[in-house]
């Protein structure tokens, strides 16, 4: 399978997981705290816990932070504790937790338009390259085949997996990714499958939903063992991405008996249903501009334009005539994507293989043979590798822009404006990196001034994860659910609230463990010391019993009932959680 060996090879390149500290291993509660093993916990615990910087005198707020080893903020371009303890005085606390949240929206936004646009897009084209996205699978099939559940799972799962990667890599963030796994996974299996029955009532399919739900089952079951023994080793965390690897071929195999019995063989994609849009009026491709017109707009007559015009055209993130059709939200929103969009277009190629040219600019690919690399070693290690100094005279950034530059050069005069070289798919797999490298910066942005939001209002790692992260990262899942349920394909959406997130968790935790061991610390402590993770982990688990008990029962017929029963559960859940969390709900000593 090649998405998920393309994550575990590029989150190896990128350095994602820190190196385990020598001595005897931290012990990793839910809330995202570290308190030594040993005898000195009672004593040394409250000078290394972060928690409690609230509890001093504001005037001692900068000191505690600066001199607490627990406040550092491992990775990141910004120091989020510092810029709100130290920077803002404390008055202006309000102010600046409105402005992190804020920032907060907006890597929300970084990450969907970097997966949306970018990221998927690529991941195509590398699976068209490799010949699979016809020959194996159709895209968007019922039964969920190889495309799907490997490019199709990796582009749209992509934010979650490098969130709960980067919070994996640090032991005191983790909670963020238990959080946001198990959260995920209940908001999707409950409110959007809830929202999808809703909307259109429909008849579920048997098969592929039993596969998905049981999957599903068995990786839950396989965590809340992980979290019962409060560890988890080398074996077990290959042991996920090999359950991953394994259901990818119970897909294909599926698939192939399905087509097999219906004497089809297999066939074109064509035959299963057509193939989807994600925007409901107009489908918007990657990278569009101002220039990409439809068919009725093509001259007649082919005309050379000259480089700069080709440069400016590829770079506009804007459609003047749509622009003008569309309501003002939509242009509101638009307007907060263009900066993300024009950054992204002058660092990220991107090939698409349904257009006649594979969307080859030259002027502007020969930018991105710059570009590109100067994003990858500036956001590797938050730009730790970039900014070095060779024999302390010549940056690294300046040497990999100085052998950018003399091969874009030579691109440049060997290629024409009006036909893509016959080596245009490795611009796929630049942007590719590429894109991986600003879903990365940016997933780590949003792990620290999460964990920053959770100190300053005492929240526990894993409540901020089954709520803020969780949501921000379903909403885009919700959207594209809930519009192809309402233009006639629920069976479709409903396959994907159960099939995707089996991507999520199973990769998301193997390889977030998995990169966070050594070769001296094979076993990471997972020690959930808090009622909320189990709540958690039992809402998850109870919420696909019911599916699972529900949907045969009544035939596969899944109507409003259905849908009214899990919207209601999720909220039920959502109580229970926020009062656990607030110690309302807890444990007797």
């Amino acid at each position: 399978a090649v998405g998920p060996a393309g994550v575990l090879g590029l989150a190896g390149v990128l350095g994602l997981a820190g190196a385990q500290p020598a001595g005897p291993p931290p012990l990793l509660l839910d809330t995202g705290r570290t308190v030594p093993s040993g005898g000195d916990a009672q004593s040394h615990g409250r000078d290394l816990d972060c928690w409690e910087v609230r509890k001093h005198n504001s005037s001692e707020w900068c000191r505690f932070i600066r001199s607490n080893p627990d406040c550092r903020l491992d990775g990141g371009f910004l120091n989020y504790l510092e810029g709100v303890f130290c920077t803002f005085p404390p008055r202006l606390l309000p102010l600046a937790v409105t402005l992190y949240a804020l920032w907060l929206l907006y890597l929300f936004i970084i990450l969907g338009v970097t997966a949306e646009k970018f990221f998927c897009p690529n991941l195509s084209a590398i699976s068209t390259n490799l010949k699979l996205s016809h020959n194996v699978a159709g895209v968007f099939s019922l039964t969920s085949p190889l495309h799907g559940v490997t490019f199709l799972a990796f582009g749209n799962g992509a934010p979650d997996v490098f969130s709960a990667v980067v919070a994996f890599s640090n032991p005191r963030t983790a909670g963020l990714a238990i959080g946001a796994v198990f959260g995920a996974g209940v908001f999707v299996t409950t409110v959007v499958a809830g929202g999808i029955a809703l909307v259109k009532p429909f008849t579920a399919a048997s098969r592929p939903f039993l596969r998905d739900v049981i999957f599903y089952m068995l990786a839950v079951f396989l965590t809340f063992l992980v979290l019962y023994f409060g560890r988890i080793t080398l074996g077990e965390a290959l042991g996920y991405l090999g359950l991953y690897i394994f259901y990818v071929l119970t897909v294909v195999l599926c698939t192939w008996i399905h087509r097999w019995q219906r004497g089809d063989g297999p066939g074109p994609p064509g035959a299963w249903e057509p193939e989807m849009p994600t925007d409901a009026e107009e489908p918007e491709s990657s990278g569009t501009n101002s220039g990409d017109y439809g068919e009725e707009y093509r001259p007649l007559l082919p005309s050379r334009e000259p480089s700069l015009r080709i440069l400016t055209t590829a770079l506009s993130p804007l459609d003047c005539r749509k622009w003008r059709r569309k309501p003002w939200y939509w242009r509101l929103f638009k307007v907060l994507k263009v900066p993300v969009e024009l950054v992204l277009l002058l660092t990220v190629p991107v090939v698409d293989p349904d257009k006649d040219d594979l969307n080859w600019k030259r002027p502007l690919n020969c930018l991105h043979i710059i570009t590109s690399p100067v994003l990858c070693i500036l956001t590797l290690k938050s730009g730790t590798y970039g900014l070095y100094q060779i024999q302390g005279v010549f940056p690294v950034w300046g040497l990999v822009t100085l052998v950018g530059s003399v091969l874009a050069i030579i691109i440049f005069i060997t290629t024409s404006n009006e036909e893509p070289p016959k080596y245009h798919c490795v611009f796929a797999f630049l942007g590719f990196l590429a894109s991986a490298m600003w879903i990365n910066a940016a997933a780590t942005e949003l792990v620290n001034i999460l964990r920053t939001l959770g100190i300053i209002f005492q929240l526990s790692n894993t409540v901020l994860g089954l709520t803020l992260l969780a949501w921000g990262n379903s909403i885009g899942d919700t959207f594209s659910d809930l519009t192809m349920a309402r233009q006639g394909y629920p069976r479709m959406a409903f396959s994907a609230c159960f099939g995707g997130i089996i991507f999520n968790i199973l990769v998301g935790v193997g390889l977030g463990c998995l990169l966070q061991m050594t070769s001296s610390q094979l076993v990471v402590k997972l020690e959930p010391d808090s009622l909320l993770v189990w709540v958690l982990a039992g809402a998850l688990g109870l919420s696909l019993v019911f599916s699972f008990v529900w949907v045969p029962a009544q035939c596969f017929q899944l109507g409003k009932a259905y849908g009214i029963c899990l919207i209601l559960y999720y909220l039920a859940f959502l109580c229970v959680a926020l009062l656990t969390e607030f110690r309302v709900i807890r444990l007797s000593a």
